[in-house]
């Protein structure tokens, strides 16, 4: 039976890797795979998921207001696919989440997402949070802090390596690092302040 999977985590965890290869286990036994990533994110290159330990594949792209369900019904017109693959999967928005839950359902094709729980200020990007809703099975990839206890939570500094702790959600490459930390390191990082906005 088809589901809809979702892997999170934090920055550097790992989830482009994993993707990479569960597609590849499916590949090297004969089946298909589609592999979709953010269109705003070409860090890796234009239409290319690509990891931190240097491998990488070509894959087909997604953006706001894209159906997905149309988009995964048109690929699978042209072939048999064992299984789709979404990168950088916080990037969806809400009703992509659901249109993705309903080719699970519908298509019977499985959909395995990969992207981060929450953003830089502790807020749950709007993709993760339809998926933490919708998704069938969840699983986390986990990474550490540098205290060596399991980072939840991230941080984006500047090229000085101060804290930065406003601005836009989504922001791709630029000077700034993102670092994974802890909740408690997190909090002393931002200086322990909530987030309103």
């Amino acid at each position: 039976m088809a589901k809809l999977y979702f892997h999170y985590s934090t920055m550097n965890a790992g989830k482009s890797t994993l993707l990479l290869q569960a597609s590849h286990n499916y590949r090297e036994r004969g089946m298909e795979t589609y592999l979709l990533t953010a269109r705003l994110d070409n860090r890796a290159g234009e239409g290319r998921i690509g990891s931190r330990i240097g491998i990488g594949c070509a894959a087909d792209t997604f953006e706001a207001g894209e159906d997905l369900f149309a988009k995964i019904g048109q690929r699978l017109g042209a072939g048999p696919v064992a299984c789709v693959f979404i990168d950088e999967a916080q990037f969806l928005e809400k009703e992509q989440v659901w249109q993705l839950a309903r080719a699970v359902d519908d298509l019977h094709v499985p959909i395995m997402c990969y992207g981060l729980r929450v953003d830089f200020r502790g807020e749950l990007f709007p993709g993760s949070a339809a998926l933490l809703a919708l998704a069938d099975e969840m699983r986390e990839a986990r990474t550490i802090c540098h205290c060596g206890k399991k980072a939840t939570m991230v941080v984006r500094q500047d090229e000085a390596g101060n804290v930065l702790t406003d601005g836009a959600q989504i922001q791709i490459g630029g000077n700034e690092t993102y670092v994974s930390l802890c909740r408690r390191h997190w909090r002393e990082a931002v200086g322990d302040r909530p987030h309103h906005g």
